[in-house]
Order: structure tokens, then sequence, then C-alpha cells
């Protein structure tokens, strides 16, 4: 029965059917369907059951979105073993043409979904982005004005809710600009209200995690998370680049690397800075310093305003024997932040804290 419906799903051009071998692996099992679909990569899961009575046989399908759970349609069909080949066609054609239609319905709804009904909302989120991401000082706080108006007109707006606690991440790498332990508060009281509020958004979900990853005090829970958009999207050119910086705060050096250039693959036109940055970052602790060197300048002529990107080339530069280098990274990094030697919790192995920061240490001088 299950291969009549495969077959007949199949034949539909624009749906992705998984094969009969995958789909088998989970048969006699309870298994939750959000499982299932996160495991075999698919959005919906048609499921359904064959109960044998005397010479009678019923079957039962259901059609259930993946991501949130919900029934999309269920029915049942009724017919005599005796009949049992015309049964199965009927029943394969029947599936395939509700599921066909109930689908088509289910991604037309998908589409024309929004995250908030406010315009107004919508285009101050639009505008605040590229400032949120710009890492200059002046344009992050613009973008966190712009947010907190958007919030205000929709307060359930996800997507508006996450960047704004990434423009508090990105005050308090900067240095300088506040209270960090205010801008903690604030961003992970942003992530637990979107995360309420867009919980099968792919973009809230990343931008959760990330927050989480560099704020909470256990990285497993971020790294978990980071899962779910990746397996929603393999496409997600800047969720690959999120999972790439946890798995560099986690300490699994070569995976990171794995995830961040697959983002640059995925977008090789976009200037890339924070992938590359992070993957020299990666390079600087496997004690590669001139290739982490090469790259943090290729980075820093994207991102000249990332502090972040200064005190790693400073550190490099100390670690290659090249004082005089490091010493003027660290000029430049004072024109920006008076706060040279920043909190590394985020890291959580205590070696890489030590290479960064006895590097930076030797950079900035005993002082500071």
């Amino acid at each position: 029965m299950v291969e009549e419906i495969i077959t007949a799903l199949s034949r539909i051009r624009w749906l992705f059917v998984i094969a009969r071998n995958s789909t088998f692996t989970y048969k006699g099992q309870a298994i939750e369907v959000k499982q299932v679909g996160r495991e075999l990569g698919v959005r919906y899961v048609l499921e359904g059951s064959v109960r044998k009575a005397g010479g009678r046989v019923r079957i039962t399908a259901q059609l259930i979105d993946a991501i949130s759970g919900t029934h999309l349609w269920a029915d049942r069909f009724d017919g005599s073993l005796e009949d049992v080949f015309d049964l199965q066609d009927k029943v394969a054609f029947g599936v395939a043409g509700v599921v066909e239609s109930t689908l088509q319905a289910a991604e037309v709804r998908r589409a024309a979904d929004r995250p908030t009904t406010d315009l107004t909302a919508y285009d101050l989120y639009l505008r605040a982005r590229p400032d949120c991401l710009s890492w200059d000082l002046g344009r992050i706080r613009s973008a966190l004005a712009l947010l907190e108006r958007a919030i205000e007109r929709d307060p359930k707006f996800g997507p508006a809710l996450a960047f704004a606690a990434v423009c508090h991440h990105h005050l308090t790498t900067i240095g300088g600009t506040g209270d960090p332990a205010e801008h903690r508060r604030a961003a992970l009281g942003y992530v637990q209200r979107a995360l309420q509020a867009a919980p099968s958004d792919p973009s809230t979900i990343a931008e959760v995690a990330f927050m989480l990853g560099y704020f909470g005090e256990d990285i497993e829970p971020a790294l978990t998370l980071m899962d779910r958009p990746l397996e929603i999207n393999p496409s997600f050119y800047r969720g690959w680049g999120i999972s790439g910086w946890l798995r560099l705060w986690a300490g699994d050096l070569e995976t990171a690397v794995e995830q961040l250039q697959t983002a640059v693959r995925l977008s090789p036109l976009d200037p890339n800075a924070t992938q590359i940055y992070g993957i020299g970052a990666a390079r600087f602790l496997e004690g590669r310093f001139d290739e982490a060197i090469a790259m943090m300048l290729t980075a820093l002529e994207q991102l000249p305003g990332h502090a972040g990107i200064y005190r790693y080339l400073a550190s490099c530069y100390a670690h290659a024997g090249r004082l005089d280098d490091a010493r003027g990274i660290v000029s430049r990094l004072r024109a920006i932040t008076p706060k040279v030697l920043p909190n590394v919790v985020q890291w959580r192995r205590p070696e890489h804290r030590e290479l960064f920061l006895s590097g930076l240490r030797l950079a900035a001088g005993e002082e500071t």
C-alpha cells in the first residue's frame, strides 16, 4: 500500500517524495512526526495504518505539517480483500489527489504568511537590518531605535525581536557602549519573546540560537536549537554562518570551518566578512598565525569598525612575534573603543580564551 502511494505521489512533479527504504525505518515505531520531518528533511508527513477484519480491510491516512504538527487532512478507506488490488489503486489515487490539492493550499497559505501584518513595522524592520549588521556603532544604535519602534507597533513581530537582541549583542561586542550586563538582560529578554512569537521561522530560530550561544552558560542548547533552521532550509546562508560561530565557541574548529565555508559557497557574492573572520579565528586557535592574519586583514577591509577583528589581529601579530604591528592595531582599536580586553566567556575552552587574551595583553602592554 505504501509503495502504491509513494509511486502515485512521485508522479506529482513539484513534490519531493522520500523513498520507501527510508520511510520504512519508522514502521511500527511510535515516533513524533516533527522528529520524522527533521530526520528526513521534509515539511509534510503522510502517515496511516491498515487493519483487517475477516475479509474486510480499513485503511486510514492523515497528512501532517511536520514543522507545526498541524493536521491538514485525514480520511479512511474501506474495501474487500478479494478486490485488494482495486482497493490499492483507489487509495493511492485518492490520497495522491487529496495530498496534491491540500499541499498546494498549505503552501499558498505559507507563502502568504508575513511576520507581521503591520506594514509600517515591517518597513522599520527592513530599514534596520543592514544597519544592525554593519558593526558601526552609530548605525547599530539607529537600527535598535527602528526595531524598538517596530516592536512597539507589533509586540509579537518575531524577526524584529530577534534582531533587537542582535543589536544588543553587537553593542556588547564593540564595548564602551553601556553596561554589558544590561545588554545581556535585554538580549535574552528579546530572544525569549522572539522564539514564542515565531517558533517555526528559520531566521528567527537562528538568531535566537546565536544569542543563547553567546550569552548563555551552556552552549549545547544553542547547538541543538541551531540544527532546526538548517534542517528546515539547508540553503540558509546566514544560518550556516551562525552555526559555524557556535561551533567555534564550542571548540569544534574543524566543523566550524566547514560550516563557515558552506556559508561562503551559498552566497559567494556577499562580502562574507564575518565568515572570513570566523575562519581566521579558527586558524588562529590552531596556531596557524600567518593564515589567520591574512584572513583578518581581508575581513577588516570589509568591516573596518569591527572591534573583534582588531582584537584577534593584534593577538595574531603578537603571537607571530610582530609586536610593532600588534601595537599599531591596538592603537586603531582604541579609536573605536576604550575596551581592549573583552569578556570572552563565549569561548568555552579555557585554552582558547588564554591563547587569545595572552596575545592581546602582549599587544596592549602590561598596563591593560
